[in-house]
């Protein structure tokens, strides 16, 4: 059978997280009618109703379904065969009952579109009798009134006060949460507005070293951090981090660690280590138990063309020397945050003309394509070496495209690169 599945809109049926109970609920309820068109146009133009299905099947028959605008009821519109024990059941009571929390107002709309009802709604306390089809059984207490589709086919219309009570509380309810969704979704614009502003706002100049980074968040705030500190008589400052966690949590942890490398800067050119120790102190006694961050931490000397810098516990930095050869700048100490007192070192490089540094974050490697490999540390250094001739800027710009089309899924983790290039200038 080639059909189309009932189009139930999301908002009309609630599945369920777990599966501990299979999903259940009514599928549709038969309605015999004369001619289909007819038919639907009735449900659709005078009682409002939303067609979910109208297809063909490959015998040829046709499948039409109909829907009231709330709720998960589905009404199936059936025309049998002229003399068929179904088209007997066109024109009967349906036992099919429609609940409002205004039987007055939809009696009045629906009577002016020409729907014909069978008495003014009533008022009573009754008994509910499933078995009747008089009009002077009621379906139960409440107010009620009975109409009939064109083809004679009988429904009745009921309100109950307790109805409109709960559909009350339900509009409060509902309103309340999407307040507090508006309010989140403003508190959050405001955070990636001011996380914005956290990253490099100036770029230091500094005439032996090109340099540009780049972060892609995976969500609107992220953990991945990268920073370039003017740290005077013509030194740099190449930072880049990785906090442990995602969204919200890692955002105000990035902020944390942030303020306290920006604040202590001054004392990274001539006590690298303390500075770092000092940073780690901060860092742990500020945040809770769990948190922690890696960081690659890097002082470039302008005149000198020399490389001191700190891994803490990051991703190996990656040195390519003259595009040919790479050079792995490791671990040299441990993560900040995690332990009350940080243990490392600090190693030095020389940078030569043609030397480029790259630094990232593991969103980049451990991107996967569609077969669920990673993009891995030799894809950056094959991206690296067919971008490599490109400014800093544009190589940057490069490999994080090549990075969307490897990977064109959703990103999963906040994505950052550093490309700095030593030159000939002095």
């Amino acid at each position: 059978m080639a059909s189309t599945p009932l189009r139930q809109p999301a908002s009309r049926a609630t599945v369920r997280l777990d599966r501990q109970q299979p999903h259940l609920r009514l599928h549709a309820v038969n309605i015999y009618v004369h001619d289909l068109d007819r038919s639907l146009a009735f449900y659709v133009n005078q009682l409002g109703f939303e067609v979910v299905l109208d297809t063909r099947m490959q015998s040829g028959q046709r499948l039409v379904a109909v829907a009231p605008p709330d709720g998960t009821a589905v009404l199936r519109l059936i025309a049998p065969e002229a003399g068929s024990e179904s088209a007997k059941l066109i024109g009967r009571p349906t036992q099919v009952v429609f609940l409002t929390e205004d039987v007055i107002a939809k009696f009045r709309e629906w009577s002016k579109r020409g729907v014909h009802f069978r008495f003014t709604p009533r008022l009573r306390r009754i008994k509910y009798d499933p078995q009747s089809s008089s009009d002077q059984s009621p379906v139960w207490g409440g107010v009620f009134t009975r109409f009939s589709d064109i083809d004679g086919n009988s429904f009745t219309l009921v309100g109950f006060d307790e109805v409109s009570r709960q559909l009350e509380e339900q509009r409060r309810a509902t309103a309340e949460k999407m307040e507090a969704e508006r309010r989140a979704a403003q508190e959050l614009e405001i955070a990636q507005r001011v996380q914005a502003r956290l990253f490099p706002q100036t770029m230091p100049s500094v005439s032996t070293l090109q340099y540009a980074g780049a972060c892609v968040q995976a969500r609107a705030v992220g953990g991945d951090y990268y920073d370039f500190l003017n740290l005077g008589q013509e030194q740099l400052g190449l930072v880049i981090g990785d906090i442990a966690g995602k969204g919200i949590a890692a955002a105000l942890l990035m902020a944390n660690l942030q303020a306290n490398l920006r604040s202590q800067c001054a004392t990274a050119l001539a006590q690298p280590q303390r500075f770092l120790e000092s940073v780690n102190e901060l860092f742990y006694q500020n945040t809770p138990e769990s948190a922690y961050a890696t960081l690659f931490f890097a002082e470039y000397d302008n005149e000198k063309r020399s490389l001191r810098y700190a891994n803490c516990g990051h991703l190996p930095a990656l040195l390519l020397r003259d595009g040919r050869t790479v050079e792995r700048l490791n671990s040299t100490g441990t993560v900040l945050g995690l332990f009350p007192r940080w243990e490392g070192t600090i190693e030095e490089y020389t940078l030569c003309p043609g030397d480029t540094l790259v630094l990232y974050t593991d969103g980049i490697t451990e991107s996967v394509n569609v077969r669920d490999e990673d993009f891995g540390e030799q894809g950056l250094v094959d991206a690296m070496c067919r971008h490599g001739d490109l400014p800093p800027e544009s190589c940057v710009a490069s490999i994080l495209d090549e990075l969307g089309k490897f990977s064109p899924s959703e990103q999963h983790d906040d994505i950052t690169l550093i490309v700095a290039k030593c030159t000939g200038a002095t």
